[in-house]
């Protein structure tokens, strides 16, 4: 290749990579401040009848304070209930369900294990509540969490919620890292969601209008992505991001803790663009443009990770690029040093470790969407 061509490989990646781990955040951040639309949220004076949809599998042990947790919530007993999906349970989960004999907890004993969208489809035309929660069994709710999320229904554009998974502070540095990027991806949503749409939501805690759900694929990775952006872009209704109403989460984002479900969520995106092309067609939504900058660029990332590296090493012999192939071997080599000695707690390792981590699982991801482990019930 030519000197020009290695030039543009470069810049090129340089610009992708760039754009999406800064440039979108700065653009959507500006654009919320500059010509947002904050959702019309207020306390209803006839609270409707909400549904907490739950689905659970083999959780004995913590299901019971679970769903006492959510039947404690700050809003009107006789307009909440509690629908448990108990995905082919084999321990006593179904048994200390029933024991509760509370009228407001109904459980559906599926017999084989299917999967959570499974679960899903199956639940939430049950549902007898107006607006339908969903969570999982391992976090927990706050007091006011249901009734904050119920508030932004008041708004007739909205057709979904997301709450705020709230995450104690990693342990280590590589977590550290991993931290730094939830915390962007929270003001991410948060712009996106005053500003017209936000890109999915908390699978641990957000909310739908019932009325306008539909059923995803059973094997669908990403139900908190998927059945907020059907209900947008078929209904056209917005999403929003909440962050008062939270849900806390007991693990912390430690990549030993970390890896399994950030292998699941990213093969989930490759899944998604595979089964809906159609939403980046602008002329059939236009969340096509945050679609593609705020998810799928990130999942080519990788790539242009290996490719401005690569330009770089081949323009070596001219003193710009020297130096700042420099600054590329510092880079991984602190990343490196992070992942090796995670103990230590210093940014200058912490936040090179991390975006390397989430890069790595990108592709750990991509290897298994590939492979099709997701459907050889690894997950």
């Amino acid at each position: 290749m030519s000197a020009d061509a290695w030039q543009l490989l470069f810049w090129f990646s340089f610009a992708a990579l760039a754009y999406t781990f800064l440039g979108y955040p700065l653009l959507i951040g500006a654009l919320a401040k500059a010509a947002g639309m904050p959702v019309k949220k207020s306390s209803p004076a006839n609270p409707p009848a909400v549904s907490v949809v739950l689905v659970a599998f083999n959780e004995e042990e913590r299901i019971v304070p679970r769903v006492a947790i959510l039947l404690a919530a700050s809003y009107p007993a006789d307009k909440l209930e509690v629908l448990v999906v108990t995905d082919g349970s084999t321990d006593g989960t179904v048994a200390k369900l029933r024991a509760l004999a509370d009228p407001r907890v109904r459980v559906l004993a599926r017999e084989h294990r299917s999967g959570k969208s499974a679960c899903l489809n199956a639940a939430i035309p049950q549902a007898r509540g107006e607006i339908v929660a969903l969570c999982d069994a391992r976090q927990r709710f706050a007091p006011h969490t249901i009734p904050e999320l119920v508030a932004n229904f008041t708004d007739p554009d909205l057709g979904a919620v997301s709450g705020s998974l709230e995450i104690d502070p990693a342990a280590t540095g590589v977590g550290g890292g991993v931290d730094l990027y939830w915390k962007l991806e929270k003001f991410i949503r948060a712009s996106e969601g005053r500003f017209s749409s936000t890109i999915g939501a908390t699978g641990a805690v957000y909310a739908v209008r019932r009325e306008l759900f539909q059923p995803i694929p059973d094997d669908t990775l990403l139900d908190d992505v998927v059945i907020p952006l059907q209900i947008a872009v078929n209904h056209g209704k917005r999403i929003t991001f909440d962050p008062t109403a939270p849900a806390y989460d007991p693990q912390t984002t430690d990549p030993a803790k970390e890896k399994r479900r950030k292998l699941r969520t990213l093969a989930g995106n490759f899944q998604m663009l595979a089964q809906h092309p159609g939403w980046l067609l602008p002329w059939r939504t236009g969340l096509w443009w945050q679609l593609l900058s705020h998810k799928y660029s990130r999942i080519v990332a990788p790539v242009f990770m290996v490719t401005m590296l690569t330009g770089n090493a081949a323009l070596a012999g001219e003193p710009f690029y020297r130096m700042v192939l420099a600054a590329h071997v510092a880079f991984y080599a602190l990343a490196l040093l992070g992942l090796a000695l995670p103990a230590l707690k210093w940014k200058p390792l912490s936040v090179p470790a991390g975006f390397v981590f989430l890069n790595l699982m990108t592709v750990g991801g991509c290897v298994n969407w590939l492979r099709g482990a997701y459907r050889q019930g690894k997950w």
